[in-house]
């Protein structure tokens, strides 16, 4: 529940901190900038900070937190994979030590034992 409640928190967060950005105008917007006239300083005013400035600075932290908050709780979280864990079957070996197939496989090369070759022929042997 606690999960779910702060997924919700970090959407409105990160939707609200989009909207108060773009409402945001930015440095040198005004009439005197756009003829060539600097009314702000290279850093911004010097002023107090206005209302939007303040509340974009706060919805920041807020999301900050939801963030880190978030990523706190979901690392302790080992359940959840996407694939199940397949048990592995233990394979029997016989009386050699050779590794038996499982049943309904079907066995490898290695399985069936080494490989006799055949005799050569007087004609493979360039006489």
């Amino acid at each position: 529940m606690l999960i779910v409640l702060l997924k919700v928190l970090h959407i409105v967060v990160a939707m609200f901190l989009i909207l108060v950005v773009l409402l945001q105008t930015g440095k040198g917007a005004e009439m005197g900038a756009a003829f060539g006239g600097a009314s702000q300083t290279v850093f911004g005013s010097g002023g107090p900070a206005g209302f939007m400035a303040k509340l974009t600075t706060t919805a920041a932290i807020v999301f900050m937190l939801t963030s880190l908050s978030l990523a706190y709780v979901s690392s302790g979280k080992t359940k959840g994979t996407i694939a199940p864990e397949m048990p592995v079957p233990v394979e029997a070996a016989d009386q050699a030590g050779q590794p038996v197939p499982a049943e309904g496989t079907a066995p490898t090369p290695a399985d069936t034992g080494p490989a006799e070759s055949a005799p050569e022929s007087e004609t493979d042997s360039g006489q």
